[in-house]
């Protein structure tokens, strides 16, 4: 007897260690307005987790492999734009942010910056112009592919608020997860706005 319930309650530790492995973490942003994160209001029609990083969120659904959205805030000038390390003089054309950045400029360091991570075939399309609020950024979409060859798909929003960059950079395998969130995705990107100070 004593045996069986030994037996029971490994395997009722070991479903429970299963399940604690599968689940994202972090905290449960249901759909609706989330008025807290960086001094922005994001809307969703989605349910996140939210897992605090180092300076940045990152916001996902079924897992970080299967879909993720990057809030990285307040990029301070010289510094990588996913907040990875600082400009070093031996390294002077890295993805690093400047302050007053073309908007192609900017895209094309977001881009490095992605590339750097081990992404390849890394590309963009659909650059164009976005006012968030009251403030001037730019969105894109971005096409990648993972180290072990599986093709994600994506978009980016970003912007620069007195005079530091935020960065909103979400992607999903081009298989199902893409097709499943990307307007929900995309109508919170466009739909950010600012908390007053």
């Amino acid at each position: 007897m004593i045996a069986r319930s030994m037996r029971y309650l490994l395997l009722a530790a070991a479903v429970a260690l299963l399940a604690a492995c599968a689940s994202s973490g972090g905290r449960l942003q249901k759909a609706g307005t989330a008025a807290d994160v960086y001094g922005m209001a994001i809307h969703t029609d989605l349910n996140w987790s939210r897992i605090k990083l180092p300076r940045q969120e990152l916001w996902t659904i079924d897992g970080p492999g299967l879909n993720s959205l990057n809030i990285i805030p307040d990029t301070k000038p010289g510094e990588h734009v996913f907040h990875l390390a600082k400009e070093r003089k031996s390294r002077p054309d890295g993805p690093w942010f400047r302050a007053g950045m073309r908007p192609d400029e900017l895209r094309d360091v977001i881009l490095d910056a992605i590339r750097e991570q081990g992404w390849a075939d890394v590309d963009s399309s659909n650059f164009r112009p976005h006012t968030f609020s009251d403030t001037a950024g730019i969105r894109f979409d971005v096409r990648q592919t993972s180290p072990e060859g599986l093709r994600y798909l994506g978009s980016v929003g970003a912007f620069e608020r007195g005079g530091r960059l935020t960065v909103l950079y979400w992607k999903a395998p081009e298989e199902y997860y893409y097709g499943r969130d990307a307007q929900a995705v995309n109508r919170l990107i466009d739909a950010i706005g600012f908390i007053p100070e």
